[in-house]
């Protein structure tokens, strides 16, 4: 397997598959998974000629369980950590939900002529957080009952997470897909309990606003309007106005999952931003 050490000793696992003298799409994975909620995209592109890399965030998936460092200075140092060693340049950054934060943060720092194109999906900028500039925010309590039943039972609250919410799976007449259910549940529980409850104050009360006013490459954002996850009123909607270079594209009746149990849709929407 491959790895990347950071500046402060952590190994970054990744995957880099396809030529290396083709364009390179990097994905960013979410909150608490692996660069395996990647599957249906990286085998599209790679398939497609492209070349596609895709990491496991510190205490996430294979990469180090370290104490610290569960913020996004440290997860978008670790991103360039990565970018560096493979020397991707031109690249397409590609991140959901938490990786999304990821992306802005990174992208709106990265070296010139290291990044063509930001791809946003179900991504928590500007905020999830209330907050006096973004009073429409999710309060403090949802966050810290997050934390409370990460702490109580880490595997049952995974397992309520991704066989409800997260792909639309609690909402009437839905195909449910229990493969899909184990699998999120694998990926989160590959992780470190550490990493990922710190990490709900890295995703919750990171305020990415200058982020993507920083931003200078087109963005595309795309978002499903029945995110239960990361609502798309007090995300997408609101980010949009803060990009130069912003496109939005909402999916009607879409989850936060959409990437993986509507990998068609969205695989063919990034083709044609990344080909525009």
């Amino acid at each position: 397997m491959a790895y990347v050490t950071t500046k402060d000793g952590v190994e970054i696992f990744y995957k880099d598959w396809g030529p290396k003298d083709a364009q390179p799409i990097m994905f960013h994975h979410g909150w608490p998974l692996s660069a395996d909620d990647w599957d249906a995209q990286m085998l599209f592109f790679v398939n497609k000629g492209y070349r596609v890399i895709a990491h496991d965030r510190r205490g996430h998936g294979r990469s180090s369980q370290v104490s610290d460092g569960h913020d996004m200075d440290h997860y978008a140092a670790d991103a360039a950590a990565v970018v560096e060693a493979l020397d991707l340049r031109g690249a397409i950054h590609v991140g959901h939900s938490t990786g999304g934060g990821e992306v802005a943060h990174y992208v709106a720092r990265a070296e010139p002529g290291r990044v063509a194109k930001a791809v946003l999906i179900g991504a928590v900028p500007p905020i999830m957080l209330n907050t006096p500039a973004y009073p429409g925010g999710l309060p403090i309590e949802v966050f810290d009952g997050f934390r409370a039943a990460l702490a109580a039972d880490r595997a049952s609250f995974y397992r309520d997470v991704a066989s409800g919410p997260f792909y639309g799976f609690n909402r009437p007449g839905a195909n449910v897909l229990p493969a899909v259910v184990d699998n999120w549940w694998r990926q989160g529980m590959m992780g470190s309990a550490k990493a990922h409850y710190d990490g709900i104050k890295a995703f919750s009360e990171t305020d990415f606003t200058d982020d993507l006013k920083a931003i200078d490459v087109p963005t595309l954002l795309m978002h499903g309007d029945d995110d239960q996850i990361v609502p798309i009123d007090h995300s997408a909607r609101l980010g949009i106005e803060l990009l130069s270079k912003g496109e939005l594209k909402v999916y009607p009746g879409l989850p936060h999952g959409m990437a993986t149990v509507n990998a068609d849709t969205i695989n063919a929407d990034l083709l044609a931003f990344i080909e525009s």
